[in-house]
């Protein structure tokens, strides 16, 4: 496709899909990779991780915990080691049998997670309880064989950080369950202005290998849910197929808890598809490449003279965000299409009336506001405009929720509230694994959580009538 005959997007209420993948590729975000399920990061949307990155790797290690890195390659057999974490897994593993041309004694995986290796070494440098808690990060690329693929939100290759530490006791352990996820949703709220559902995974549902799983559950603008990140206590189980122990103050050897959590690059595919619009990106000032765009505009070369003089002392105002000029010669209309293509907070507009009454003027990309101001007063309107756009987000995202999120207490009603339109289902639910594969064939749609503010609520399964069943989210999903 070629993205620079793309003047438009195809409306997203009249094919999504294509919406998406139009913007992908318009906005310079990714492109194809000859290899199948692949993407090509390019500069601009992998500029969109490195600030993701940068962020939350400073709140990581916030926390006291260090980063490390293990290798892309697992013996096959560590994965055995560990029964249900393997069966959970097996259909997304890529196997190495060949290398250095001839074939391998033990077959090598290529990392789905990292939890044996990263166990293998626990199991060597872990002996006293003077050596605990352990609490580890990673930045890493992982691959998962995924038979349907979109840029971001599935990809055969993606990049992630993993977090995978070790603890004494249960209590502490599930205390650093809870902080990693409240740690993500600190993010998602403030970086990514996205309203985010926290709860526990079902049963069915729950990392291979977790004694259960907590998730982050976003909506997007189609309705559907898009897990945003994890954070699971892992089954003692790990500890004794990697034969990890330590002795205790009692000088008693005892099996050590373990937690892994992580969030991906489809943080990137949830900004686009629970911000974007038929113009195309809106991104969230604090993960935006630019944070603003100053848009010259002139006819003649003495006003570009002027116009170029009035510029940079603008930009010397705004050194404290990350701004650029776009001087190319494109007309101001196809320059104000580019930039609202690209998603910039802020667009500039820099022309003869603003030099000779000494202004800017100020347009907000998430409601297209415009307002002129004294230059002077630049750098503090430009701070207040930044503080509005992440406020108004967040809040048109967590309205969409609350408008898009249906009570429901009976098995046709769910039925017909998906046909008519898609959102989050709100309901009692038993979480019988057997019906909640039931209700995913009757109706595509899947459990998304027992969200943690109505843990305590109890009442009557909308599918079997089974009384003490808790609140569950149903929707269907990414």
């Amino acid at each position: 496709m070629d993205t620079k005959k793309l003047t438009k997007l195809t409306p997203r209420t009249v094919d999504q899909a294509k919406w998406y993948q139009e913007l992908v590729l318009k906005a310079e975000l990714a492109d194809y990779s000859p290899v199948s399920g692949c993407i090509i990061f390019r500069p601009y949307g992998y500029r969109i991780w490195e600030l993701m990155q940068q962020e939350m790797d400073r709140l990581i290690k916030a926390a006291g915990i260090e980063n490390a890195y293990f290798p892309l390659l697992i013996p096959y057999s560590f994965l055995e080691k560990e029964a249900s974490h393997v069966e959970g897994f097996a259909p997304e593993v890529a196997i190495v049998t060949h290398a250095g041309g001839k074939e391998l004694e033990e077959k090598l995986v290529i990392r789905p997670t990292s939890e044996t290796i990263i166990y293998s070494m626990f199991a060597k440098w872990v002996h006293s309880y003077r050596d605990l808690p352990l609490r580890l990060n990673q930045w890493a690329n992982v691959i998962r064989w995924e038979k349907r693929t979109l840029p971001f939100l599935r990809t055969s290759e993606f990049l992630w950080q993993e977090g995978h530490t070790i603890h004494a006791t249960r209590e502490d352990a599930e205390k650093e369950v809870t902080r990693a996820l409240e740690m993500y949703k600190y993010f998602m709220n403030k970086y990514l202005n996205l309203f985010v559902v926290c709860g526990r995974k079902t049963e069915t549902e729950k990392f291979a290998g977790a004694v259960y799983t907590t998730t982050l559950e976003a909506m997007m603008k189609d309705g559907k849910a898009l897990q945003c990140g994890t954070s699971h206590l892992l089954n003692q189980s790990f500890a004794k197929s990697f034969n990890i122990s330590f002795v205790d103050q009692n000088n008693q050897k005892q099996l050590p808890w373990m937690t892994s959590w992580g969030s991906s690059t489809r943080m990137i595919g949830a900004i686009i598809l629970a911000h974007g619009d038929d113009q195309g990106l809106m991104l969230p000032p604090k993960v935006a490449p630019y944070q603003g765009v100053i848009v010259p505009i002139y006819k003649t070369n003495d006003e570009k003279t002027a116009v170029k003089s009035y510029v940079e002392k603008v930009q010397k105002l705004l050194t404290s965000y990350r701004i650029t000029v776009d001087w190319s010669d494109n007309s101001p209309g196809w320059k104000f299409a580019e930039w609202e293509m690209k998603g910039v907070p802020v667009r500039i507009e820099i022309g003869k009336n603003e030099v000779k009454n000494n202004l800017a003027t100020l347009v907000m990309r998430v409601n297209r506001f415009k307002k002129q101001i004294k230059v002077t007063d630049l750098k503090v309107e430009f701070t207040k405009t930044i503080s509005e756009i992440e406020e108004l987000m967040f809040n048109n995202h967590q309205n969409f929720t609350m408008a898009h999120t249906f009570p429901i207490t009976n098995l046709e009603d769910f039925k017909s509230q998906l046909a008519k339109q898609k959102g989050f289902i709100k309901t009692y639910f038993s979480g019988d694994s057997k019906q909640e594969k039931e209700i995913k064939n009757l109706t595509k749609a899947t459990t998304r959580c027992r969200p943690f503010d109505d843990e305590n609520d109890l009442g009557k399964c909308f599918y079997s009538g089974k009384e003490q069943s808790e609140v569950t989210l149903f929707a269907r999903a990414y």
